[in-house]
């Protein structure tokens, strides 16, 4: 299964939180992130996004067909992201869009940490796979861009 974790773009201060647009440089780097997954995410991708407007519109850069999530709203746990995932059970890939800090602590635990979270920088993508090999589970990070290197 790989897991892709997607932090929405760029997006104006404001009230309410939840409807927070993204800016001109959001909309860029979620321009700049959705035509790198459009050549490499595989095809039967599910994409889950946070409800807010800016996860919904960094989504929409790649496609307009995902699914909200309010298991992955601001204010969720990293083990809310991973179950709505399916983590680590579920067959294919995840895209999930969503918000600091709950992806850095997510990204956190995949790399073996529950006692630190890391700082996933606005409209960056880490892009996490995990096999059996031998008996055993091995968590790769294949991946972790921002959008300033595309």
């Amino acid at each position: 299964m790989d897991i892709i974790l997607w932090r929405h773009a760029e997006a104006a201060d404001g009230t309410p939180d939840h409807d927070r647009e993204l800016t001109a440089k959001g909309v860029k780097q979620a321009e700049k992130i959705a035509a790198f997954l459009h050549r490499h995410l595989p095809g039967d991708t599910r994409i889950l996004v946070s409800p807010t407007v800016r996860t919904q519109q960094t989504a929409t850069a790649l496609t307009g067909r995902f699914t909200l999530a309010p298991a992955i709203a601001p204010g969720a746990s990293a083990q809310d992201v991973l179950k709505a995932a399916g983590w680590p059970d579920d067959d294919g890939a995840v895209l999930v869009v969503g918000h600091q800090p709950t992806l850095g602590e997510v990204a956190a635990q995949l790399l073996g940490s529950d006692d630190y979270a890391l700082n996933i920088k606005k409209g960056a993508l880490w892009w996490f796979s995990r096999r059996e090999r031998d008996g055993s589970i091995q968590i790769t990070l294949r991946l972790a861009i921002t959008p300033d290197f595309l």
